[in-house]
């Protein structure tokens, strides 16, 4: 072997075994990425990142940045608060000063609780409010302008700048934690999300309590500028079978039972049983059953805040809602922004994100994703991102998954998730937030450069890019 193709060879090795990017000639990089560290297979991605796009490297000054981390390209309408705009066929959020804005943002922006997170902190830091104000300077030096759901928001909105913020509410969370209790402490079958038979108990007229008392709680940020909307819960069984649960599995007693009998029996004119269900009464059940969820929760937001967006119930199942035209249908008549969930993917199919669009008639935000580096030290066993080897390539998924969401231009913004690492001592965590480099930052609060500066570079050209994309 000659000198040449010898040092081509261990060039080779070395990018194999440790995970440096290779280069097709259309200028994608490849890279590795498996489900999680007990997954033997690894599959090759492609990633396209800011650095290959030549449109870019003849863009001029970029434009100047509004004080809420919008831009002064253009301006519509100014109400005081966030609102949305369809402009030249592009969706954005409108901040309050009617500058054109895309919410890029941390979610769970907050000190991790475990015992080597608190003492990290209380040692780099000294106290909570030194950390609000050096991390969310961290964050704007990144090109983020925004934080997402589980931050700590009644410690941020005392910055004098804060980042724009939301704030998730749980109305159907509290309700299900005392209807546990009737079945003394647990039910026998549940989903992952913890609900009984994996129903949610729209119907019950207790829950109409717990959403009004559970909501009452955002009086206090309806005149905070900052705010961008609400969540209400995260991730619900919307399952595309409710029907045939509701009939089958509660008891002819219980409020699902009535109003699912009820229903079918009006829709067929008849006393009607599970046997007379078709696909077509499915589809149009889960339509009713999420309007009697979202059509209260939203009544509420509006009652108690009527300033501010409504930014969903954060969907995730992409067998389920997440391809349910239905469902989405009845999302665009009470939600301003669809927030999703959006994991297991190398990057978002475009098709579905013009399918949320075109079933909603509005704008959505993807407001959980991340990927793990296996170069950590941490086991990454759990969660549903992916597994890359290095900071660097998670640096390169971000890149690459956003450039997809912006293409979709239905898009108005993503949520990182999340900002701290998981602590695997930290046995007082669900089982998907356990052992995982999802965070930005390690336990003990030092940031992961490549990942960050990737964040960094990409964020400060996404204005630049839309203005590529649309041209």
């Amino acid at each position: 072997m000659n000198h040449f193709k010898y040092t081509l060879t261990i060039i080779l090795i070395t990018m194999v075994i440790f995970g440096v990017q290779a280069q097709d000639t259309n200028g994608f990089y490849e890279v590795k990425a498996r489900k999680n560290a007990n997954d033997t297979v690894w599959g090759t991605y492609q990633a396209k990142t800011v650095d290959h796009i030549p449109a870019l490297r003849k863009k001029k000054k970029s434009p100047i940045q509004s004080k809420y981390g919008g831009w002064k390209f253009m301006q519509s309408e100014g109400t005081g608060f966030f609102r949305i705009e369809k402009i030249d066929d592009r969706w954005w959020i409108i901040d309050p000063d009617g500058y054109p804005f895309i919410h890029k943002g941390v979610a769970v922006f907050r000190p991790g609780k475990s015992e080597k997170q608190k003492a990290s902190m209380k040692d780099k830091y000294n106290d909570i409010q030194t950390w609000a104000e050096k991390e969310s300077t961290l964050l704007k030096a990144h090109g983020f302008n925004g934080t997402g759901a589980w931050s700590d928001v009644d410690l941020l909105r005392q910055l004098e700048d804060p980042l724009v913020y939301t704030v998730i509410v749980n109305p159907m969370g509290n309700y299900k934690s005392d209807h546990i209790k009737k079945y003394g402490g647990e039910y026998k079958q549940t989903g992952w999300q913890g609900f009984r038979f994996d129903l949610i108990m729209v119907f019950d007229p207790e829950f109409d309590e717990y959403v009004d008392k559970a909501i009452a709680t955002i009086s206090k940020y309806a005149e905070d500028k900052h705010l961008l909307g609400y969540y209400t819960d995260n991730e619900l069984p919307w399952k595309n079978d409710a029907l045939d649960r509701h009939l089958m599995y509660l008891a002819k007693d219980e409020y699902g039972y009535l109003a699912a009998k009820a229903w079918l029996d009006e829709r067929k004119g008849k006393d009607a049983s599970i046997d007379d269900v078709n696909d077509d009464d499915r589809l149009a059940f889960t339509a009713f059953y999420f309007e009697e969820y979202i059509s209260k929760v939203s009544t509420a937001i509006k009652k108690y805040d009527p300033n501010h967006m409504f930014l969903g119930c954060r969907f995730n199942q992409e067998k389920e809602e997440l391809q349910n035209p239905a469902i989405f249908e009845v999302a665009g008549k009470y939600i301003d922004i669809i927030s999703v969930n959006h994991y297991r993917k190398w990057e978002p199919d475009l098709a579905m994100l013009e399918n949320w669009e075109k079933w909603s008639g509005k704008p959505f935000i993807i407001t959980e994703w991340y990927v793990k580096g296996e170069d950590s030290g941490l086991p990454n066993r759990t969660g549903a991102g992916w597994n890359v080897p290095s900071q660097k390539d998670r640096g390169i998924f971000y890149q690459n998954f956003a450039m997809k969401l912006l293409e979709s231009k239905s898009c108005v913004g993503w949520h990182w998730f999340t900002y701290q690492d998981n602590d695997p001592l930290d046995l007082t965590t669900d089982y998907s937030n356990r052992d995982s480099n999802k965070g930005i930052v390690d336990s003990e609060f030092n940031a992961y450069k490549p990942l960050m500066e990737s964040m960094r570079t990409f964020n400060n050209k996404v204005i630049d890019l839309i203005q590529i994309m649309d041209n």
